[in-house]
């Protein structure tokens, strides 16, 4: 299936609504022991229930917990995941993560420096001849000109690390079964991350979501019932809420399976900083093909990816010491401190949920939950981040009484269409990954055909031993292209395969890591917003698979474009921060740009006097041409009194010639933004607003809380 047709597909997939199937208790209960018992507690209605403890459902928390939503997390396994899975932070997140008391900035002081994780080598051992390499960081990816702050490499266990001790200075508590904190009878209240709790059944009633969950304490198995306003699936890829609650994945399937091995080595460590730093080592040679991720070149840290083709391959054919031998020939010498962590198979899919929300808006579906991405470009744990982000203050406003329930149909209305482009943006890119190994002879797109034969053709009749031997012996005889018989330029093939593959990384059709388009640009089409009323709706834009510099962008459903700002105060030091840092960080607040213009002022008393009807905190900064003025007006305090919640800031150019602040929107100074909790864009008047200002304001509001959509 081709790009525009993956889209499409998902296009007509959006527009259905299937129905919810919400199985009973007893549908779960056959699959456990006749030992088990239902504890009955006098839990309160918890307002959140968090299913998934991964950093999409820890990064909920966070910020349902900053706008003062109680809630708890439920945890299937007994421990946080110690695998580095994910590692590459795209901008977007870390402008989350900037909101998120300093996490950025930890994550920035803890990662390695730049220079040692910016490239892609691609190789026929560590130690041996380098076939090319992609340096994916340019130098306008770190000057800070289009976002306050910059990607980061760090892996996903230390995430995680970071989240949990975040929780725990925002008042949470580890709960373990064995540990004396555990809270197995216990009413919980909030504030809890309950650790090997598996949600088993779910029920919905108009009033609440009854999640029965399981867990094992001294050899028996027993049940709770935990009831909660709002149920969120952000339990992975294999997510039970999203099975229980019978939504289905459309897409494509197996893409390829893998098997993953997490070790340490040191040595290889100090070896490749020294001599060839990087963050993905593609190797191709006779013996095996594999990638490796280098996690942590100073701490030796590493997952090998390599090929998976069951039955005639398993799990046993990937022994600790089997893979260190794989390693060894990977690296092309001997290492005396290989250490086997982990070894686990997986199986790479493209695929988005048919539904991101359901039962009456009761229970959302986030991150891997929701959408099953390929690794390529590093979409799946950043997707999942802004789902939470977009999700966030909208259960806020829920639960707070600011906006009704259909606020939180936007979810899925808003972050479906986002999660198909990056689904069909991230099998490019697998796509453009597999034509490295497609050039020097080694098609991936055969090797899975010959594998389909053997599984399904003739090969099925023969016996197992057999169909191993011919699937061992077809790819030892594909792996023979990469000898270096043949792989040199004095070898008239040898010389044109390394000439296309020079071609391909010169022109950037290898695999890329970064998208910064698609990773500041992207924009909500229509959800909790206000369009332009000239605003004709795109067709889909389709991924190119190759990297697009990002364009700042006012329109409505964007993110808001950063420029750095001085606040204006009376004190001699005033403060530089972001347009992004105006956008209030602990509370659930709409914020206004104008310019200091009469009209603008008075569309900014319209704005105040809708915002208190509708009981949203809603702030207003007044933005002052760069130069304009040197400190605080007292002109703004006046023509907003008697409201006071409001900022001048005063705009901060890096150049001389460098546009205005609303030059970059594409706007005028006699224009207006709205910007919602997320830093997105709910409304914007491109030039002055004429009419009756109160009248527009109350429609601006209502749109994009959801009460426009009650009365229609």
């Amino acid at each position: 299936m081709g790009v525009s047709g993956f889209i499409k597909g998902f296009k007509l997939l959006h527009r259905t609504k299937p129905r919810i199937r919400l199985h009973p208790y007893g549908y779960i209960q056959r699959r456990y022991f006749l030992d088990t018992k239902i504890l009955n507690s006098s839990d309160s209605l918890l307002p959140v229930l968090i299913v998934g403890a991964g950093p999409v459902g820890l990064v909920l928390s966070v910020l349902l917990t900053k706008f003062g939503i109680k809630c708890t997390v439920l945890e299937k396994n007994k421990g946080f995941s110690k695998y580095p899975q994910a590692h590459f932070i795209n901008n977007r997140t870390m402008e989350v993560f900037r909101k998120l008391d300093g996490l950025a900035e930890e994550i920035q002081r803890s990662q390695p420096p730049v220079d040692l994780w910016g490239k892609f080598i691609y190789c026929t051992s560590l130690t041996g001849s380098i076939l090319g390499s992609v340096d994916h960081m340019h130098p306008q990816d770190f000057e800070k000109i289009v976002s306050p702050v910059s990607v980061a490499h760090f892996s996903q266990y230390k995430l995680t690390r970071l989240l949990v001790k975040l929780l725990e200075n925002l008042g949470f508590g580890i709960h373990t079964l064995e540990g004396p904190d555990s809270l197995d009878h216990e009413p919980l209240r909030g504030g809890e991350i309950l650790m090997g709790y598996e949600c088993v059944s779910i029920d919905t009633t108009d009033e609440c979501v009854t999640a029965t969950v399981s867990f094992s304490k001294e050899g028996k198995l027993l049940m709770r019932k935990i009831q909660s306003k709002i149920l969120i699936g952000a339990d992975g890829a294999g997510s039970m809420v999203r099975k229980l609650v019978g939504i289905d994945l459309k897409g494509e399937k197996d893409l390829q399976k893998l098997v993953s091995v997490h070790f340490w080595s040191k040595d290889l460590g100090r070896y490749l900083l020294n001599e060839r730093p990087g963050m993905l080592f593609f190797i191709f040679n006779t013996e095996v093909i594999g990638v490796i991720v280098a996690h942590d070149l100073t701490q030796g840290e590493f997952v090998l990816q390599i090929p998976f083709y069951p039955p005639q391959q398993n799990l046993e054919d990937f022994s600790p010491e089997i893979c260190k031998k794989l390693i060894l020939k990977l690296v092309g010498q001997e290492l005396s401190d290989i250490d086997v962590i982990d070894i686990k198979p997986w199986v790479m899919h493209a695929e988005v949920a048919e539904r991101f929300v359901c039962g009456n808006n009761q229970i959302m579906l986030c991150g891997d939950a929701a959408h099953r991405f390929p690794p390529a470009g590093g979409f799946g744990m950043n997707t999942g981040i802004q789902d939470a982000h977009n999700l966030a203050w909208k259960i806020a406003s829920l639960l707070n009484g600011v906006a009704p329930t259909s606020i939180l149909a936007t979810y899925e209305t808003e972050r479906k269409p986002i999660a198909v482009f990056n689904t069909a943006l991230s099998v490019q890119n697998f796509r453009a990954a597999m034509a490295v190994p497609a050039t020097l002879g080694l098609d991936p797109t055969v090797a899975n055909s010959v594998h389909q034969v053997i599984n399904k053709g003739f090969g099925s009749i023969l016996p197992s031993s057999m169909q191993k031997a011919i699937l061992d012996g077809i790819f030892s005889i594909g792996r023979s292209q990469l000898s270096e018989f043949i792989l040199n330029e004095n070898n008239p093939l040898g010389s044109s395969r390394l000439a296309k593959l020079r071609h391909i990384f010169e022109e950037g059709k290898s695999l890329q890591l970064q998208f910064p388009a698609e990773d500041l640009g992207f924009r909500y089409l229509e959800g909790a917003l206000v369009p332009d009323s000239d605003d004709v709706v795109p067709a889909p834009e389709l991924p190119t698979g190759r990297r697009r510099d990002y364009v700042p962008c006012a329109d409505p459903g964007s993110r808001l474009p950063h420029m750095k700002a001085k606040v204006l105060s009376n004190f001699p030091s005033e403060e530089t921060i972001s347009t992004l840092d105006l956008v209030s960080e602990n509370k659930v607040e709409f914020l206004l740009i104008i310019a200091p213009m009469e009209e603008s002022y008075n569309l900014a008393q319209a704005a105040f006097k809708v915002a208190e009807e509708y009981k949203v905190s809603t702030k207003v900064c007044i933005l002052w041409p760069a130069d304009s003025v040197t400190r605080v007006q007292p002109g703004s305090k006046a023509k907003l009194a008697p409201w006071k919640n409001y900022i001048d800031v005063i705009e901060v150019k890096r150049s001389l010639d460098s546009s205005s602040w609303w030059s970059t929107c594409q706007m005028t100074e006699q224009g207006a933004i709205l910007v919602r909790p997320d830093e997105h864009i709910a409304w914007r008047s491109k030039s002055r607003v004429v009419g009756d200002l109160y009248s527009k304001m109350k429609i601006v509001f209502s749109t994009v809380l959801g009460f426009e959509s009650m009365n229609s």
